[in-house]
């Protein structure tokens, strides 16, 4: 049995937006409701049944006050210092919940590769390259989508890069 709010993570308007986006981009994988929250890669990858090196960890940094997604594989940290080096950024850190929502629409633990207001930079993690199957999250905690990672850069626009030292 689903928890009252799964239930209604199915038609959350950040969903609808995270579907139509998969849908203008003409992406494959249908969005897929948890039972449970998925605040974490290995809480998503536990209920999915699958690696924690799958998922596609969202995460947003302020970088010199502007927004930088990077999508790490489930696996992996990100080494902050490689990151402000590939984009050639004087200071990457970690963005308050605040900024992720004004900048994602989307809070924090839901962040999706897509459907936020504005497009958002984006680094994707080149080790979700060794999965044939990765799973992102679709705008809600409870919410995630099936994807490739050549899917993952093509619907994203995302820069593949080595976030882990």
């Amino acid at each position: 049995m689903t928890s009252p709010t799964a239930d209604r993570a199915s038609t959350h308007p950040n969903v609808q937006r995270v579907r139509a986006a998969l849908e203008a981009a003409g992406a494959g994988g249908e969005v897929v409701v948890l039972p449970d929250s998925a605040p974490t890669a290995a809480a998503a990858a536990q209920q999915l049944g699958c690696e924690v090196g799958a998922i596609a960890n969202s995460l947003v940094f302020d970088c010199d006050g502007a927004p930088l997604l990077v999508l790490t594989s489930g696996a992996h940290r990100a080494d902050t210092s490689l990151l402000a080096a590939a984009i050639g950024a004087r200071k990457v850190g970690r963005a308050t919940p605040d900024f992720v929502r004004a900048h994602t629409g989307q809070p924090i633990g839901g962040v999706a590769p897509l459907g936020h207001p504005e497009p958002v930079r984006t680094l994707i993690d080149t080790w979700l390259a060794r999965h044939p199957r990765v799973w992102a999250a679709a705008g809600h905690p409870h919410t995630v989508f099936p994807t490739t990672f050549d899917e993952l850069v093509r619907v994203t626009g995302g820069t593949p890069v080595d976030v882990e030292a």
